[in-house]
């Protein structure tokens, strides 16, 4: 890259993208203009990359996909209350139901578990090392600019967090003058939401922003089986950030954040599960307080170098109930530190880091002792970029942690980009590993008391591999992704059988003989004309693990073979919007389900308008068209209580039939 272009991009950029510590913020925002369609489609081909090389997406060879600001905005009338939706929609990114009961959820990047996902702000992991699920309904989309996706293991990058990828929330900066937004949301489920945006300039060198949000749902059981469809919530959310300009090149950008919830499911009124002697009322509540802070700070140090620092922490508290109000409780704290400092420079052809991190994550269990942990992880990690030619540009980076409980853990990853004229490809290699902890999916759900102390896990391991194939002409754009990966040390949940022939009441958490293997396709393809945008996307999964205790390999639970989607978008800015999708969601196997081993595919259909006049924008959204239920196809509940302590099958599909949410986005100042 030459030195002219790579140094003033660094410098403008870095403090406002996927990785603080040398990163890169797109100088374009997205303003649109009515009279010029052209310059829309060109703002939004612009794909933002986020990675430590100081790169913007076209030089770089790692791929990141971007949702950029009118993306989100479309989806904050959607789901104005957490960023589910925003994400749920890209093409190899699937949400997954973790608690039927509470409606948590986590994101699965290409088929691999949703616990090897890190979820970011700004670059910081605010929301913890490693993210409960319910973390993602929490989150308000009001004040971001971007979301930026890296699939494929980053541990080289970010260490045990992010084996399966990495999603960053880059939030909104402040302009030259004062500006706002207000969102007021209802659903015909009883659901209100009350979102708003302040930001504005102090000085020629301090600007600073505010988001803060109000949200309500009330229980609903749609299909009268005594059980809550939907979990009932009352939240509030408040983040302010503060953005600092020095007459040297020097940033800094801090924000906090506190956000409160009282969230319930479970039976409802004077309903019972199982049957007889066995039935009884089976509230599921929580209740979350989250504080949070994180800096980052960059300084030039001379024409080619710049050094780059960040730190974060965050304290969660919890409080569950399964069940009985007196005996059902759990209470539990979760927080996580990080400190980072790294060096980065640049010759003429060539971009590299070296940098320092420590990490902490740590869980008390006011009511499970036994299953407390500290994790305590220093690091040290690099990266090289180095451009061949003008058409062939690599990348290499790697990083050694010391964890206190795993030992020592290294992951590498390297990468290419070729871009001969029109068609840009892209290969990648990484590996990675992650740190077991109680919370996989099944525990999350029904909680500690079942559950074995654990002993004798090992880490988690996983190569994973792809390649990008991507191709622009004029207003069309396609792309093909083939990918892999291999984990190995898969942590899974287990039965503990009884020696007098009595239902089982206790699980263990052992790690799964063999690998799980999955290999896919993606498949993308945008059309722009006029004011109409087309997307269709498609997504293949072959993912299979060894059957325990038996020869023979099987299909991942809840991995459907087969996913796509089209989105039809006629827009014009200022003026109106009216949008269609369509998703498909094939057939998947299932887990300790009595009432199928097999599910049907299913269509999510759904239609969203909105009226601009002047600064107010009225939205309409019409979500599940076709009605889908879980419930239609079978029982949520099972006849008796899981050993894990469950009530319910799994989530495979909708459990929250047809719903339409209408409301008012209203701009100010600016």
């Amino acid at each position: 890259m030459p030195a002219t272009f790579f140094r003033p991009s660094l410098y403008l950029l870095a403090l406002t993208a996927f990785y603080s510590s040398s990163s890169v913020l797109h100088a374009h925002e997205d303003k649109h203009s009515e009279h010029d369609a052209h310059e829309e489609k060109s703002v939004e081909k612009i794909v933002v990359q986020a990675t430590r090389s100081g790169r913007i997406a076209d030089d770089q060879p790692v791929r990141v996909e971007l949702i950029n600001r009118e993306e989100i905005q479309e989806k904050a009338a959607m789901r104005p209350g957490n960023i589910s939706m925003l994400v749920a929609e890209t093409g190899g990114v699937r949400m997954q139901t973790t608690s039927p009961a509470l409606g948590s959820a986590n994101i699965r990047l290409q088929g691999l578990y949703g616990r090897y996902t890190q979820l970011l702000s700004d670059g910081l992991p605010l929301y913890g090392n490693q993210s409960a699920s319910i973390g993602l309904l929490q989150i308000p989309p009001t004040d971001l600019g971007r979301v930026e996706i890296i699939k494929g293991s980053a541990s080289s990058l970010y260490g045990g967090s992010a084996l399966g990828g990495v999603i960053n929330l880059v939030s909104r900066r402040p302009k030259d003058e004062f500006e706002g937004e207000a969102l007021v949301n209802f659903t015909t489920r009883d659901g209100q939401d009350f979102t708003t945006y302040m930001a504005t300039p102090f000085s020629d060198s301090v600007s600073g922003s505010v988001t803060a949000g109000a949200h309500h749902q009330s229980e609903k059981d749609l299909d009268d089986d005594g059980w809550a469809d939907l979990a009932g919530y009352e939240r509030y959310t408040v983040r302010p950030r503060i953005f600092w300009e020095g007459d040297e090149g020097e940033r800094l950008y801090f924000t906090t954040g506190y956000m409160t919830e009282n969230r319930q499911g479970g039976t409802v009124s004077d309903a019972t599960v199982g049957a007889g002697e066995n039935a009884v009322s089976f509230i599921r509540g929580l209740e979350s307080e989250r504080i949070d802070s994180g800096l980052v700070f960059e300084k030039p140090l001379g024409d080619t170098l710049t050094l780059n620092s960040r730190f974060s922490a965050m304290s969660q508290e919890h409080t569950h109930q399964f069940g009985n109000e007196l005996s059902g409780l759990e209470s539990d704290q979760h927080e996580s530190y990080l400190a980072e400092t790294s060096l980065a420079g640049y010759t003429e052809k060539s971009d590299w880091l070296v940098g320092v991190a420590y990490q902490s994550n740590i869980y008390e269990s006011d009511t499970f002792a036994s299953f407390d942990y500290s994790y305590e992880v220093p690091g040290i990690f690099t990266q090289v970029d180095y451009q061949i030619s003008d058409e062939f540009t690599t990348s290499a980076s790697a990083r050694l942690d010391d964890h206190s409980e795993y030992g020592t853990q290294f992951s590498p990853r390297v990468s290419f980009l070729y871009r001969p004229g029109d068609v840009t490809i892209r290969g990648s290699y990484g590996e990675g590993y992650f740190a077991p902890t109680p919370f996989v999916e099944e525990i999350e759900a029904a909680g500690l008391s079942r559950l074995l102390p654990v002993e004798g896990l090992k880490e988690e391991q996983a190569q994973t591999a792809s390649l990008d194939i991507t191709y622009r002409f004029d207003d069309i754009e396609t792309s093909l992704t083939l990918f892999g990966s291999n984990v190995d040390n898969v942590t899974r949940l287990e039965t503990v059988e009884t020696s007098d022939g009595t239902p089982p009441t206790n699980v263990r958490l052992v790690n799964a003989e063999g690998e799980s293997k999955i290999r896919g396709s993606e498949v993308l393809l945008r059309y722009y004309w006029e004011d109409l945008k087309l997307t269709a996307s498609y997504l293949y999964l072959d993912a299979t693990e060894e059957v325990p205790n038996a020869s023979g390999r099987r299909e991942l639970a809840l991995t459907p073979q087969h996913s796509a989607g089209f989105v039809a978008m006629w827009e014009q800015h200022g003026k109106f919007m009216l949008g269609f999708e369509a998703y498909y969601t094939g057939v998947q196997r299932v887990d300790d389900n009595p009432y199928i081993t097999h599910t049907k595919p299913y269509w999510h259909l759904g239609l969203l308008g909105q009226i601009t006049r002047g600064r107010y924008s009225w939205f309409l959204n019409l979500e599940n068209l076709l009605d889908v239920q879980q419930t239609d196809e079978h029982p949520l509940l099972l006849q008796s209580q899981a050993p894990s302590g469950r009530w319910t099958t799994d989530i495979w599909s909708r459990n929250d039939g047809f719903i339409a949410n209408a409301g008012v986005r209203i701009k100010f100042g600016g």
